[in-house]
């Protein structure tokens, strides 16, 4: 077997913990602005929403560097995966100075083009931080790539040193910025860049050390490798469309969401950062199925490939299922952390309960599954269930339920889960057949 349930663990475990440290750090932060003003939270919370757009691309691009480079591992061919992970780095590098300069010149038109007219001291907000942390954008497709080589050759406990380093920076640097200098906004956008940036340099840094799988040590070429950044391009493109266009429809969503009262967009808020720990494991899991896949799938290997898969998917079950199991038991006293009015708590309640069952249930198949077979290369495919999914089940029920049967922020859930169980169809049938495993070249 090309994974043993240790070197599992030790690709999981680190991943886990990743993610729960950005979603408590992110906690962190919005509390750290939030003594500055509600025009900083909402400055900064807007310009988030790009901010993840943008992340999304460079994600996009260090998954398609990431299996390229998996597959290369699995036909035991390093040189060509240390020549693989440059290019990726090289390109994603070159594609981030565009955005950046993209940002900087249409700053303003981008704002009010999303946004539209908000208040002043908000738009100031966003402005300021937006034009900052546009900097960091170069370093983040950085990080992101190098991040996702280390995943690709299981070394997901360096990329979680690198995480720990790039959070501490931030929160400290917020502290003394925000609040020791009281540069505001300005200070929360300059920690987060800097911070942003050292990860990127130090993880860049390893990329050359030579007793790794994949290192770019005498691998350096300014040169673009049309044939290696076409394999990056082609399960990237797809993969960034996918989460770019899921992500401007959440944005959509926020907008239905905030027509429904203070009170359901204060709940929706309280579930979504509960949502997020619920199906964390799940998340982890996923990025490790990548991996995991990419490597047996190099190695020709498609028994393993589905072995894999099936036992990382029971692991990402039995987790979400005990973190449900606690959302449901203890949601009310969970609540009261918040101090949410009565209304707003019930609503919450209510919410977080309906997603921890269905999360449980179907979640696993609907978002890890479809990684082997993004994996294998089969991307255009997961692209257009993934999108006609979103907009026609996820959005398009929202309104159904909103307009016809008035059933509020629960209704967007019951949409959302509905999306859920059609992606998981699909992707069940498809991986049970063949048709994906052809997809790899």
């Amino acid at each position: 077997m090309l994974y043993s349930n240790k070197d599992l663990k030790k690709l999981i475990l680190p991943l886990v913990l990743e993610q729960f440290l950005a979603i408590l750090v992110g906690m962190v932060d919005t509390v750290m602005i939030s003594g500055v003003g509600e025009a900083a939270v909402s400055g900064v919370s807007l310009v988030d929403n790009i901010n993840i757009l943008v992340i999304n691309i460079t994600a996009a691009m260090a998954t398609g560097g990431a299996v390229v480079a998996g597959h290369f591992l699995g036909q035991k061919d390093s040189e060509s995966a240390g020549k693989a992970a440059w290019q990726l780095i090289l390109f994603s590098s070159a594609a981030s100075v565009v955005i950046f300069l993209m940002l900087v010149a249409f700053h303003r038109p981008l704002l009010y083009a999303i946004f539209g007219n908000v208040e002043a001291e908000v738009m100031s907000s966003a402005v300021t931080y937006l034009l900052i942390t546009a900097i960091s954008i170069v370093p983040l497709a950085v990080y992101n790539s190098c991040a996702a080589l280390f995943r690709a050759m299981n070394g997901a406990k360096t990329t979680l040193m690198i995480s720990i380093l790039m959070n501490a920076i931030n929160v400290v640097g917020n502290a003394i910025l925000i609040f020791g200098a009281g540069m505001g906004v300005a200070g929360a956008a300059i920690a987060t860049t800097v911070s942003r940036t050292v990860a990127a340099i130090a993880i860049f840094g390893m990329m050359f050390q030579t007793d790794r799988q994949i290192h770019i040590k005498g691998r350096v070429d300014w040169h673009i490798n049309v044939r290696l950044i076409k394999k990056i391009l082609y399960i990237g493109i797809p993969n960034g469309v996918e989460n770019s266009l899921f992500q401007l429809g959440k944005i959509l969503l926020l907008s239905l969401i905030s027509t429904f009262g203070t009170y359901a967009m204060a709940a929706n808020a309280v579930c979504n950062t509960l949502a997020g720990f619920n199906i964390l494991p799940g998340q982890a899991i996923g990025l490790a199925l990548v991996s995991v896949a990419a490597v047996c799938i190099g190695a020709g290997d498609f028994e393993q490939a589905r072995y894999y898969t099936k036992k990382l998917m029971l692991i990402a079950v039995i987790s979400i299922a005990a973190l449900s199991a606690v959302l449901i038991g203890f949601s009310p006293w969970i609540m009261k952390v918040y101090h949410l009015s009565p209304e707003t708590e019930q609503l919450a309640i209510q919410v977080i309960r309906y997603h921890a069952v269905l999360a449980m249930l179907i979640w696993v198949p609907s978002f890890t599954l479809p990684n082997t077979l993004r994996a294998a290369g089969d991307v255009v495919w997961t692209m257009f269930i993934a999108i006609g999914s979103m907009w026609v089940f996820r959005i398009g029920a929202s309104y159904v339920f909103h307009n016809n049967f008035h059933m509020g922020l629960l209704g967007v859930w019951v949409a959302m889960t509905i999306d859920w169980a059609f992606r998981s169809i699909c992707y069940c049938l498809r991986y049970r057949g063949h048709k994906w495993e052809k997809f790899f070249r």
